[in-house]
């Protein structure tokens, strides 16, 4: 009878799992640490970090600790760049930010994650946690909920029932069923709301962005404390609805609302 071959992980899915766990922690680790986070050997983790710290890929700190290193951005940025929603979102971002006096987000997804990709602040002395880069689960924001509404019922239930996840405040929702119904119905409205799921005392007022075959292909948001947005829900609802419009008609998807 012939051997089953063992299955190997390659260098580049090592490497892979790298960059990701440490971009996952969002903190420096030592290869010990990345060791224990991706099950792979030390020699293995050890001649891996060496490679991509020669290559700027990752940096090494003189007490050891591992952090991504500057080629990374690089890339980021170059990708980035070529996104034409990207470059009209931001635009939209200022003017939304300027009219509400609110900050902005742009969000995206990350498969089972939402990902804050921009921000513009706004100038009152409410500030929120999640800065450019924070990932959270989709069912914890109004964005995230967003991000899946366009997919068929069984993809949705599919999505959150693999990614959902309990938050920080205990309130936001975990039943894939009902997440996949809110999904279809905020993005149906072209308008999500949330108020305390993820942090406490913060709220969200979103509004998809979509691309030319209709899909979410990010969130425009707002994001303040909640006992201004109970007082200015329709004013809010409306500008970021109107902003999300405009981004979709710049990058030519034109269908009625």
């Amino acid at each position: 009878m012939e051997d089953t071959p063992r299955s190997r992980t390659s260098g580049i899915d090592r490497s892979l799992q790298i960059l990701d766990s440490l971009t996952e922690t969002n903190r420096e680790m030592n290869a010990y640490e990345l060791c224990k986070a991706i099950g792979a050997p030390q020699s293995t983790v050890y001649r891996l970090v060496d490679e991509l710290v020669e290559r700027g890929m990752l940096t090494r700190r003189s007490d050891g600790q591992i952090w991504l290193g500057p080629r990374l951005m690089r890339y980021g940025l170059c990708y980035r760049a070529s996104m034409d929603l990207f470059a009209e979102a931001r635009r939209e971002m200022r003017r939304l930010c300027e009219e509400t006096g609110e900050t902005v987000q742009l969000c995206s997804r990350d498969e089972g994650m939402m990902t804050v990709i921009a921000m513009v602040e706004g100038e009152g002395h409410f500030r929120v946690t999640s800065d450019v880069g924070t990932r959270v689960p989709l069912n914890w924001t109004a964005s995230g909920r967003l991000l899946l509404g366009h997919l068929e019922e069984g993809e949705r239930i599919a999505a959150f029932a693999r990614s959902a996840r309990s938050s920080p405040t205990g309130r936001a929702e975990t039943d894939p069923l009902v997440l996949a119904r809110q999904s279809s119905e905020d993005f149906q409205r072209r308008l999500a709301i949330q108020m305390g799921q993820s942090e406490y005392a913060v709220a969200c007022i979103a509004a998809p962005i979509r691309d030319e075959q209709g899909a979410c292909a990010a969130t425009i948001s707002i994001v303040l404390a909640d006992s201004q947005a109970d007082a200015r829900a329709d004013e809010l609802a409306t500008a970021v609805k109107n902003a999300a419009r405009r981004i979709e008609l710049s990058i030519g998807f034109d269908q009625p609302s």
